[in-house]
């Protein structure tokens, strides 16, 4: 207790200095300079380890050796990585946060090292935890709103947000309560919005499962905040890791899930199914025996589905699943073998392949074209248990549809009506207004394949190891099939139909495909962006005429002025016939080192590091007369990874070095600034970075599918219960992979330049700008659309918005919306901080000069 002495008090005494300890003094000492010793040898391990013994024995120098020792552990870290010694690595950082709990730059770097070896529920914990001891750390905030889109993907928002699937579901899971199932398990529940329902809905007990931690962290909070914590038991696990009585104490006479994609089965709803009716679910109802009860019995919601499909014909679905142009730049491709994209059903396809992605038709750039009236592929009651574990064993299933239109075939596309009961059901087809995407089965071949009125297309359907698998394998025409699902001959035609009469049709296309069904030597797998990318033509031609622009340049200044009659010869320029150095140091597959290799008198280095692709270039360049020893690939002459950027030898400077500025998201690459000023380092005189400018163009626009698929709109759309300020935690404010040209949205102002980056200078850089513009119509402001037009020289530029470009759009969606009035000015606050850019947004009432800010001009 205070005070509770009778002696008197005494006046302080002065705590005694601790007596120095000469021996501890001398060991730390030595340490520190056995540390910088060692840094400087760049023996990391070793400095790692006096560091450690340093700050231990001496924590008063932490704040003198903190650089020193983030530096160290970094660059151990990267070598412990490269060792593959992953609990080295990661002992390493738990022995750095002992001594530096609170360090913010620690936490994040750890946080990354999750994140590519692919624990994202813990990176997402450390980078929120980086963000909560420095709120403005700008690499941290970065790494969140990266990795929280990996695990609350958009389609959380844009399903919490469609108010008619929810009510659907209720009513759906409310009649079957009220009709008896009074115990229910909603498998994968996400926020737990169905076992909710079912609570709501007067079920006595109600049990939810979900496999992802971060996922089920939020959905024990949404069910806490909305009154019942205790009357429903979430599990983190997969259900098919579930046992009764160890998990729930008996079985339930109701499962509800939604473990659907836009393929159906793809996320192992039929294995859950199975094993819930074996393991979880009470014996289904019995046609023969009417006496046991609904309490008695099992049933599972949804009660089926029935899918659909349909052949179509789509430029955006071609050209990012196979190669559409004859030549790259002036590049012919004819050499190059088959390049294919990781998307096939086919005979031939290996584990590495996808059967099938995903797109949202009705917001396809270009659109697309019906070839032939949808089709029933498939039905499936999914409370059957026959039926689900005889689904793979299906017999092959084939299909004729009557081609309707004339077009090039690209695609069969899916979707699927979910039978919710016998009353109501939930669609997923392109015209509906939905939160789904539809299943795309891209055609790989034969190239360019036109059906006209009068075809039949030859469609298999199979479930092949619980997929959906659709494959076009055969046309009739005129009475006539042949097999579509085979490698074309190398001298066939692109279109095994062209114009003439039916019977030469026909020997033209049992010619130009082979019979063998493997995929040959040649063949190559490139993912859908690097495909795109082979055919984007006006990106190639671009950087073709840039380079050879600045080739042209670089030779005539080699030669230089002719020396007078008379003069002396001196040590001038270098030798004329010296070859230029190019390094494309690209992400992915990228051609553009062959396109300097092919001006001549190019030593090129490309950064592909694939083998495959690497034998791709090797086949183009000898396929258009470059000679072998004019193309090198990098990472071989590379020790460390981590460095590409460095001369191309000790005597030589980089004459080119081409940088990948835009990640096909519409994102700036992370680190770009830091990579262009090195590489301004590493360039000969007037030699140049590819690109060497860089302009940010946005848009005023009303968007409510933005918001849609960036938030959870309130409590309405969720059928009154509290999960929007949960879920919202995972918002990230820059939405990715957009086709602005087909979003659903009103544009409130022009285009405007909101931002520059000089690659090339970096004097001319700043990280934050005003910019102001006048609303064109009133509405209200809830985002900005943005993208780049990048400048390889002062007078060839490319879009990241044109038809053909590979790449995607982006867009800011403001905290607020804000209205405005047409006319009115409004003034954008831009800031790009690392390759992280934030926008937010004010009215202002006229258009006067902007302040200048502190970090650099306000106007490029």
């Amino acid at each position: 207790m205070p005070n509770a002495s009778t002696r008197p008090k005494r006046g302080r005494r002065h705590r005694r200095t601790p007596r120095e300890d000469p021996a501890r003094n001398e060991l730390v000492s030595r340490s520190l300079e056995s540390a910088q010793q060692c840094l400087f040898n760049q023996d990391y391990g070793t400095a790692f380890v006096h560091y450690l013994l340093v700050l231990n024995l001496a924590p008063v120098l932490k704040d003198f050796a903190k650089e020193s020792f983030r530096f160290t552990l970094f660059k151990w870290a990267d070598e412990l990585d490269s060792l593959g010694r992953i609990q080295d690595l990661f002992d390493c950082y738990e022995q750095a946060l002992e001594l530096f709990p609170v360090d913010e730059v620690i936490v994040n770097s750890m946080g990354e090292h999750l994140f590519r070896m692919g624990f994202r529920d813990e990176a997402a914990g450390h980078f929120h935890k980086a963000l909560k001891i420095k709120p403005d750390f700008p690499e941290a905030r970065e790494n969140f709103y990266r990795v929280a889109n990996w695990l609350v993907e958009r389609w959380h928002f844009l399903m919490l947000n469609d108010r008619r699937r929810n009510q659907k579901y209720q009513q759906a899971i409310q009649k079957a309560v009220v009709g008896g199932c009074c115990s229910v398990l909603d498998i994968g529940t996400g926020t737990g919005i169905l076992g909710m329902c079912a609570k709501k809905a007067g079920a006595a007990e109600v049990y939810a499962c979900e496999l992802s931690k971060t996922m089920y962290e939020l959905a024990c909070e949404v069910v806490a905040a909305n009154g019942m914590k205790g009357s429903i038991k979430i599990l983190h696990l997969k259900s098919l890791d579930m046992e009764v009585p160890k998990d729930i104490p008996k079985r339930v006479s109701l499962v509800v899930t939604e473990t659907v994609d836009a393929g159906l089965f793809g996320e192992g709803i039929i294995e859950s199914l199975i094993h819930a009716w074996h393991h979880l679910l009470l014996p289904p109802q019995n046609a023969l025996d009417q006496s046991r009860g609904p309490s008695q019995t099992g049933r599972v919601i949804p009660a089926g589905a029935t899918v659909f499909g349909m052949a179509v014909e789509s430029l955006e679905i071609r050209r990012h699943h196979r190669l559409c142009v004859s030549e790259v730049g002036s590049l012919s491709v004819a050499g190059a073998g088959e390049l294919h994209s990781p998307v096939s059903c086919s005979s031939d396809a290996d584990d590495s392949m996808e059967p099938y992605t995903t797109e949202r038709l009705s917001r396809l750039p270009g659109g697309y074209k019906a070839l032939t009236q949808p089709f029933r592929a498939l039905d499936i009651d999914f409370n059957n248990v026959e039926e689900l574990e005889g689904l793979s064993s299906r017999p092959v299933q084939r299909v004729h549809l009557p081609v309707t239109q004339e077009g090039k075939l690209d695609a069969l596309a899916v979707w699927f009506q979910l039978h919710l009961d016998q009353d109501s059901c939930l669609s997923t087809g392109p015209q509906e207004d939905t939160c789904w995407e539809q299943a795309i089965y891209p055609i790989q071949r034969p190239h360019n394949l036109t059906l006209r009125p009068g075809d039949e297309l030859i469609v298999e359907v199979s479930c092949n190891e619980a997929y959906l698998r659709l494959c076009s394998v055969a046309v009739a025409r005129d009475g006539r099939e042949f097999s579509l699902d085979k490698h074309p001959h190398p001298q066939a035609p692109s279109d095994p139909f062209p114009t003439r009469n039916p019977e030469a049709e026909l020997c033209s296309a049992l010619a130009g495909l082979q019979t063998d069904q493997s995929r040959p030597a040649d063949s190559c797998m490139m993912e859908c962006f690097e495909i795109a990318l082979l055919n984007n033509q006006n990106y190639h031609r671009s950087f073709e005429a840039a380079l050879a622009k600045l080739v042209d340049r670089l030779k005539a200044a080699r030669r230089g002025p002719d020396p007078r009659p008379g003069e002396p010869s001196s040590d001038g320029p270098p030798d004329p016939n010296d070859p230029f150095y190019v390094l494309d140091v690209s992400e992915g597959f990228s051609v553009l080192s062959l396109m300097a290799a092919s001006q001549g008198r190019v030593k090129a280095y490309s950064s592909v590091e694939k083998s495959q692709h690497q034998e791709v270039l090797r086949r183009l360049a000898a396929a258009n007369g470059i000679p072998g020893e004019a193309l090198e690939f990098w990472l071989n002459h590379v020790e460390d990874e981590q460095a590409v950027l460095q001369r191309p030898s000790r005597e030589k400077l980089w004459s080119a070095i081409i940088l990948d500025c835009v990640e096909t998201c519409g994102l700036i690459r992370q680190k770009l600034m830091e990579k262009a000023s090195l590489a301004r380092c590493l360039l000969e005189d007037g030699g140049r970075i590819f690109p060497e400018r860089m302009v940010l163009y946005g848009m005023l626009v009303e968007s409510e599918t933005l918001l849609q698929e960036s938030a959870v709109q309130g409590r309405e759309p969720t059928l009154g219960f509290d999960i929007a300020p949960f879920i919202n935690q995972f918002t990230v404010p820059v939405h990715v992979f957009l086709d602005f040209s087909t979003l659903e949205c009103r544009r409130l102002s022009g285009s405007m330049e909101l931002f520059v980056l000089d690659l090339m200078n970096t004097n001319n850089n700043y990280t934050n700008r005003e910019v102001k513009v006048q609303a064109t119509s009133s509405g209200r402001v809830t985002a900005v659309p943005f993208w780049y037009q990048i400048h390889l020289d002062e007078a060839i530029s490319v879009s990241t918005f044109s038809q053909d470009s590979h790449w995607k759009q982006a867009a800011v969606v403001l905290a607020q919306p804000l209205e405005v009035r047409a006319g009115e000015w409004v003034c954008l606050a831009v800031q790009l901080q690392k390759s992280s850019i934030s926008i937010s947004a004010r009215i202002v009432k006229e258009a006067g000069p902007l302040p200048m800010d502190s970090t650099g001009p306000s106007t490029p």
